[in-house]
């Protein structure tokens, strides 16, 4: 029999049961990480990561900010190993890579053993080209994702730090253990909002087919933890729908990229559902002056139904992006699909020979 090829949709699919399984062994999950860095009394975590790894550490920057009591950093790691690396002794980091083959956070893997800073690799794989580099593995609880436009890996990881930080602020005496049943017990209902909004795009992808199989350009928008969640949908539109596809903070995004927009433009905005909700709307209700193609993930009644995907879950705002990211994901799986947008053009094999960005053990999965 042969072996079912798995799609971006399966592993969407395959979230929600991760996310509650997580939460289950949470302790056990982050136990590695979490002893790292309360061994010392770290002023802030630097998180090297890139691609969507670093979008996944957006989403969850809010929430470890918040329950740490520490800032958190996010840095590219070509970045980190070439201009930003000024780590003192009261830093924490560690290098993400889903696949472990990234030549990028191999790098920064190195950069931080000659810095003299313990190599700390999360990864997906361990079995990885990560395991020659790193002085500490850490699997942060994806599994097996065989498909190079991650989405569970995505949701996972946010998951992941957001569990490092309950368990990691439980053991500093930060937080108690009422406190930290009670965020452990709301990010496991996540998995069924994260279910319930799957249902709901793929009935807004059919309620507005034409519109999201004709985008030529788009612009994602959000505020705080949507921040990574507009991050992470502009780059998966991007990438598989093939358009040109921008993130923008709310607010930047009224400070020059709203001067090109035209009838053509496709925008969507992301809700944090916190105290700056009134204002994603008010930008939304703007933009509809110009082009009818905008949407927005909120429960603001006044959005019509046909531009918005509801989220009628009472939650921690922080722990939103678990739920909202299968948004965009759905969206780009379906639109790609259905426009036959899988294959890049012909030149595009030439230019990944001449910039690698992967070490030679990787398979490809892109396609």
């Amino acid at each position: 029999m042969t072996e079912k090829k798995m799609t971006m949709m399966d592993y969407v699919l395959e979230s929600a049961p991760a996310i509650a399984h997580n939460v289950d062994r949470s302790k056990e999950l982050t136990a590695a990480l979490v002893k790292d860095f309360t061994e010392k009394d770290y002023k802030t975590i630097w998180i090297i990561a890139s691609g969507s790894s670093f979008n996944g550490s957006n989403c969850a920057r809010a929430f470890m900010r918040e329950y740490l009591n520490c800032e958190v950093k996010i840095v590219t790691p070509y970045t980190f190993t070439n201009y930003e690396n000024n780590m003192g002794d009261d830093d924490f980091g560690f290098v993400i890579s889903q696949s472990g083959y990234s030549t990028n956070s191999i790098e920064a893997l190195e950069k931080l053993k000659a810095m003299g800073k313990k190599a700390i690799g999360l990864t997906g794989n361990l079995d990885s080209d990560f395991k020659d580099h790193a002085d500490e593995l850490v699997e942060y609880g994806v599994g097996i994702e065989t498909v190079g436009y991650v989405t569970k890996g995505v949701t996972t990881l946010a998951e992941f730090l957001m569990l490092f930080s309950i368990e990691a602020a439980l053991v500093k005496g930060i937080m108690d253990a009422e406190q930290a049943d009670s965020l452990k017990a709301e990010i496991k209902k996540t998995a069924d909002a994260h279910k319930i909004v799957t249902e709901e795009t793929l009935k807004f992808y059919e309620t507005n087919y034409k519109a999201m199989t004709s985008m030529t350009s788009a612009y994602v928008c959000g505020f705080g933890a949507s921040y990574g969640t507009a991050l992470e949908g502009a780059l998966k539109i991007g990438e598989t729908v093939q358009i040109p596809s921008v993130a923008y903070e709310m607010e930047e995004f009224l400070h020059g990229p709203n001067l090109q927009l035209t009838p053509n433009y496709t925008l969507f905005f992301v809700d944090g559902m916190d105290h700056c909700s009134k204002r994603v709307s008010e930008i939304y209700h703007a933009v509809r002056t110009i082009t009818d193609e905008a949407y927005i993930i909120t429960n603001d009644p006044t959005v019509d139904d046909d531009h918005a995907i509801r989220l009628p879950f009472d939650t921690n705002p922080l722990i939103a992006p678990l739920y909202s990211l299968p948004f965009f994901q759905i969206i780009s799986y379906k639109v790609t699909e259905d426009t036959h947008k899988w294959e890049k053009h012909p030149l595009y094999n030439i230019f990944k020979e001449k910039v690698a960005c992967k070490t030679e053990n990787y398979v490809d999965t892109e396609c």
